[in-house]
């Protein structure tokens, strides 16, 4: 316990799966946590309190990280209100799958923007403050499919595949500074959204990964714990699978 205790982290796409399990590891922890949310308002205000119930500062955002401008200000009003910005976890994502003949130019755009171009906006609007710290670590959550590439997921594979790059130029330019970046790349990952898929189907993924099951938000969100804290001070520009060994 207190692995985080005194960093300010900033996460978005926090109000459920696997962007909640980090925000609510982090509260474990001793991090004062800001988050975001975009359309699950109340699953955003109900985590706020359940944060706050661990004797730490926490503030959710309602915020579009794929809004250059809002990304500034949420960056803004973060330091502003909690004095520090020491770790910033990209989480905020969406799928809109189709094979690559069915799909729509506003499905591409919409994924890359979600998914990368927030990447760039958060950590833009964040570099400022963790270059003046000399210190930071960010956190870009990528995912298997951006290493292996997926059928039916050009756009969401383009997307994370793009975070790996981003994440690796990042560390390349910022290290000097003292500030970290690395990405984390789930595998399958069973959160509210695979509880609605046919349960033979899910029981098929499981069947095909190594360690015979899907993991746990909570487990990537240790890895995000440990990419947070001091104890991985020397380990930038990584790409750390969370995925039972089914890529390897």
């Amino acid at each position: 316990m207190g692995l985080l205790t005194g960093k300010t982290a900033l996460i978005t796409g926090a109000s459920k799966g696997i962007g909640r399990a980090i925000a609510i590891k982090y509260a474990q922890e001793g991090a004062k946590v800001a988050f975001t949310f975009l359309s699950s308002v109340e699953k955003g205000q109900a985590l706020e309190k359940e944060l706050a119930e661990f004797g730490i500062k926490a503030k959710g955002y309602r915020s579009d990280a794929s809004n250059f401008n809002a990304a500034e200000e949420l960056v803004s009003d973060v330091v502003k209100e909690f004095g520090s910005l020491d770790i910033l976890v990209n989480n905020a994502g969406i799928t809109r799958d189709n094979l690559l003949m069915r799909m729509t130019e506003e499905a591409w755009d919409e994924v890359i923007n979600i998914n990368l171009k927030s990447c760039f906006n958060t950590v833009k609007a964040a570099n400022r403050t963790m270059m003046k710290q000399k210190s930071g670590s960010i956190i870009n959550i990528t995912s298997v499919v951006g290493i292996k590439g997926n059928a039916g997921q050009a756009n969401y594979a383009a997307s994370k595949a793009g975070i790996i790059g981003f994440t690796k130029s990042v560390a390349l330019e910022l290290g000097s500074r003292g500030i970290r970046s690395n990405a984390v790349a789930p595998g399958f990952i069973e959160t509210e959204m695979t509880e609605v898929l046919d349960e033979k189907t899910v029981q098929g993924w499981r069947d095909a990964i190594p360690m015979k099951r899907g993991g746990k938000p909570e487990e990537v969100a240790d890895a995000c714990v440990f990419l947070g804290s001091d104890m991985s001070s020397y380990i930038s520009g990584q790409v750390i699978q969370v995925n039972g060994a089914m890529l390897t």
